[in-house]
């Protein structure tokens, strides 16, 4: 579901201490299905010995510049004839100067040159190279000629230096490297994702809340960055790593949300209400704890704004998509929410079961369309049911005119 599964990708692995990162890459891409094969300079193999990638990989490891595959396929011809995609990590300036002057003198920048496969490059040395005006001059060349970068980041080098050089996390690589094997569909779209819980203050120490941890939404805003869409992610307190390339909007209430979403909507083409927003919140919020007195306390509540309702009841609206989280008779309250909130599409899950809905990895959902139409999403990762929901949104507005 990751649009990585079952794709062949060399990962070239150039000299330096950030070879052991490159470890880890392997494994992410791996355990995403992919079909990995590495290809090691020399100076590579002086900080992590093949064999630790032919592990992992469960493939031959390609060293030498004319090694014959089944005695009559030259090797780096073969491996770039079938790459879906080539990733260079750690790349050093040496490798990138090589690559960005034609030079292929060696097994990795020989594949390279061959390739028609996209390239994603990640570099990692010290920050005086990387501010180098003839390192930045290779590696403009290089995007100029539609090679991709992840760049590195800023910390304590190994040289002793601090500055930006260091290697980006390899779940950064990972998710530029999904991207890069990714549809962009979306690309011409600036999509809202609204996700994870709201939280209505009672006193300075207490909230009213809900079990939302803000995964679909992350999945869904995760899902359309690699689709190419401007993503707009407003969001209530979670734990969550904010995914890259997103635009994050930080809140806390129901009020708040309604205000970020509202002051943005204009921007957008497609709203995603993923969030659990709270339906009430406190009549008065206490300045000072409220201490406790009796065996007893009562706290008068208010309806909160019902921004998915405000935002179907717009004259020109986004496409909309809302949620609907129950514990019992899914397929008509989703209906009902659809007609009733004008929502172009609607999301149903049953949060009462233990492997779907909130705080969980996986869901399950009915996806019911303004048209008619319903799909049964049977128990997947979110990530999963992220990229079915954003397949539907790309169907939808493809077959949309210029006036709707």
């Amino acid at each position: 579901m990751d649009n990585i599964s079952g794709k062949r990708i060399i990962l070239g692995v150039s000299g330096g201490i950030a070879v052991y990162k490159a470890v880890e890459l392997l494994r992410l891409l791996t355990k995403s299905g992919a079909d990995v094969h590495v290809v090691m300079t020399g100076a590579a193999q002086e900080f992590v010995t093949p064999l630790t990638f032919q592990t992992l990989s469960s493939n031959p490891v390609h060293l030498d510049l004319f090694n014959l595959i089944a005695e009559r396929e030259i090797s780096h011809i073969s491996l770039a004839d079938r790459a879906d995609l080539f990733i260079v990590a750690p790349a050093t300036a040496n490798v990138i100067g090589k690559i960005a002057c034609g030079i292929a003198d060696d097994m990795l920048t020989t594949t390279i040159m061959a390739t028609k496969a996209p390239v994603l490059i990640a570099p990692a040395m010290n920050v005086n190279m990387y501010t180098n005006p003839i390192y930045r001059e290779n590696e403009q060349k290089l995007i100029r000629n539609g090679y991709l970068f992840v760049d590195p980041v800023s910390g304590s080098l190994a040289c002793g230096w601090e500055g930006q050089g260091k290697l980006a996390a390899p779940e950064a690589i990972f998710e530029a490297a999904v991207a890069a094997l990714s549809i962009k569909d979306l690309a011409d779209h600036t999509i809202m994702v609204t996700a994870g819980p709201t939280r209505e203050e009672i006193d300075p120490v207490r909230y009213i809340s809900n079990h939302s941890s803000g995964k679909m939404g992350y999945a869904l805003a995760r899902a359309a960055v690699r689709r190419g869409a401007r993503v707009i992610l407003v969001s209530g307190p979670t734990c969550l790593t904010v995914p890259d390339g997103v635009e994050l909007v930080a809140v806390e209430s129901a009020c708040e949300m309604r205000a970020a979403v509202m002051s943005r909507v204009g921007l957008c083409d497609v709203v995603i209400k993923a969030a659990a927003v709270a339906d009430y919140r406190p009549l008065e919020r206490k300045t000072a704890k409220i201490k406790k007195k009796s065996e007893h306390m009562s706290i008068e509540l208010q309806k909160n704004p019902d921004i998915l309702a405000e935002l179907g009841a717009m004259q020109k609206r986004p496409f909309l998509v809302g949620f609907a989280a129950e514990t019992c008779d899914l397929s008509e309250y989703a209906l009902k929410k659809l007609k009733a909130k004008n929502l172009d599409m609607i999301v149903a899950n049953d949060v009462s079961q233990v492997d779907a809905g909130f705080n969980v990895e996986t869901n399950r959902a009915l996806l019911l369309f303004r048209n008619g139409r319903s799909e049964e999403c049977s128990l997947m990762t979110k990530d999963g049911l992220a990229v079915i929901i954003l397949d539907s949104i790309a169907a939808e507005l493809a077959c949309r005119t210029p006036a709707d």
